[in-house]
């Protein structure tokens, strides 16, 4: 097996893990950018650059890099109804529409001119955080295995990871849990969980638990999870099962350290009461939330002002964004309720939304779409919780799912790596620990998208009522000074204000 040993890797080279890699490189570390994917690839997108990622691609280096691809000049957005209603909203400066083919690909080369090493189509099949914070990182790549040993990893891999854990979970703890062993401590106990990835039907980019059973115990897989069995946690009478008094974990317990009434207990450092749950039974989605599914496909032959409009109507929205070389791109979120039946390709649910909206029919028949331009993602889930550190930082989608009606979220995955790079060098170079770099993270995550994130969800759910909608154009119409207030509301500040 191959093996190669960096000081950072970066799992996932969408926006927000190509920044951080370059920042990083940029600062003297060797630093490895891994994806299942092969680049340049088309994704489901709005390409909106708002003007808040010209200014951090500025902040990075990058505007002229990114100027020379040429992307179309945005000035303003347009909300429309299915009835024809309409509204236009001045943006606070200009913006650009640029396609993930070519955005993407300017970053990965402007990474590996800071020395980052891009790994394209790597699978990550598991990440294993050590005793002395390193990690490892295996990955299946052009059918051979690959192990990875970093310093740190840093998980960029998009709106549907997941790495549930098994561990104690802390008081404190803003992100998941922490294995067992006090506040900060990420020794990994026997039979945790790590991170993996696997791919799963409607699922371009996933990652599910896969549990790690001491050799002796594999054998009897099948019957670890029988509440009869003896050393299941989950059995009363087990020694180790949070139920059971003599439980070092039960809050209950008088020799448990986090119990109040035991005098060892430091206070600020007592473990909740809700220790020893599973990262498996916690739930980052409502299930009563809807699922939705992205679609999206470029069209050549449709005139379009310096506008992205937005079109409204039932089941969903679907925007278009004037892209480089004269093309529109053409992005919807779909409710999967209200389009099952509708097809199953990509230009059909496209055309079935279409049907739903006349302006948007009547503006789609002008064009044709470009063979192979076409992308699909689900479920589309939009009240994941806020997490941006589970066992290792998150960036981006992986930490929250942005509301796309927020029209910001390439600014908010690029804020995050902003945020996260000069923790990650601190950490690097010994001045951070791990739990202080998570501290600090989180934090500033929390206080730089905690507004946009509230607006954006409100926005997002008045859509599922035409009522709600329709009194929210008329309100715009009433008061531009009210919908650019509102559109205001849905964006990052500028670095540094909060």
């Amino acid at each position: 097996m191959n093996v190669t040993e960096t000081d950072v890797a970066v799992l996932g080279a969408g926006l927000a893990g190509s920044l951080i890699a370059k920042s990083l490189a940029e600062k003297g570390w060797r630093t490895l950018l891994v994806d299942r994917h092969r680049f340049p690839r088309h994704k489901v997108c709005g390409e909106f650059l708002s003007p808040e990622v010209r200014q951090t691609l500025d902040a990075a280096g990058l505007l002229d890099r990114v100027s020379a691809l040429r992307p179309a000049r945005v000035e303003r957005a347009r909300l429309i109804t299915a009835e024809g209603g309409h509204v236009d909203i001045p943006l606070p400066g200009t913006a650009m529409g640029l396609s993930r083919f070519r955005l993407d690909e300017a970053l990965h080369e402007a990474a590996a001119a800071a020395g980052v090493r891009v790994l394209t189509s790597a699978a990550v099949l598991s990440v294993t955080r050590l005793a002395d914070e390193s990690c490892e990182v295996r990955v299946k790549r052009e059918g051979r295995m690959e192990l990875i040993r970093a310093r740190t990893v840093i998980a960029a891999w998009g709106a549907n990871g997941q790495a549930p854990v098994t561990g104690a979970c802390c008081a404190g703890d803003s992100g998941g849990e922490r294995f067992s062993g006090g506040p900060g401590s990420l020794r990994r106990p026997q039979g945790a969980s790590i991170l993996t990835s696997a791919k799963t039907e409607g699922q371009l980019n996933s990652f599910m638990p896969l549990n790690l059973l001491n050799p002796a115990d594999r054998k009897n897989q099948a019957g670890s999870s029988s509440p009869a069995n003896p050393t299941n946690p989950t059995n009363p009478a087990c020694p180790t099962s949070p139920t059971n008094a003599a439980c070092p974990a039960n809050p209950a317990n008088p020799a448990n350290p986090a119990n109040p009434a035991n005098p060892a207990n430091p206070g600020k450092q007592a473990c909740s009461t809700h220790a020893w749950r599973t990262r498996g039974t916690l739930n980052p989605w409502k299930r009563s939330a809807p699922d939705y599914m992205g679609v999206k496909s470029h069209y050549a032959g449709i005139e379009m002002e310096p506008i992205v409009e937005l079109y409204l109507f039932p089941g969903g929205y679907l925007g278009l964004c004037p892209i480089e070389d004269g093309l529109v791109n053409v992005s919807a979120l779909l409710s999967r309720d209200a389009f099952r039946g509708a097809g199953k390709s990509v230009l059909a649910l496209l055309e079935a939304a279409a049907q739903r909206c006349p302006p948007l029919h009547s503006k789609l028949k002008r064009g044709l779409p470009v063979p192979g331009a076409q992308a699909a993602v689900a479920p589309v889930k939009l009240n994941r919780r806020l997490n941006p550190w589970d066992m290792v930082p998150r960036l981006g989608d992986s930490s929250v799912m942005i509301p796309p009606l927020c029209g910001d979220g390439m600014s908010m995955a690029l804020r995050s790596a902003r945020l996260c790079a000069p923790l990650a060098d601190d950490y690097l170079r010994g001045k951070l620990s791990l739990a202080g770099w998570e501290e600090q993270y989180v934090r500033a995550v929390k206080r730089t998208f905690g507004r946009p994130l509230r607006w954006g969800r409100l926005l997002q759910s008045s859509l599922d009522s035409p009522a709600a909608v329709r009194l929210l154009l008329r309100l715009a119409q009433l008061s531009p000074g009210m919908a650019s207030g509102l559109l205001e509301a849905t964006r990052l500040k500028p670095e540094g204000e909060y």
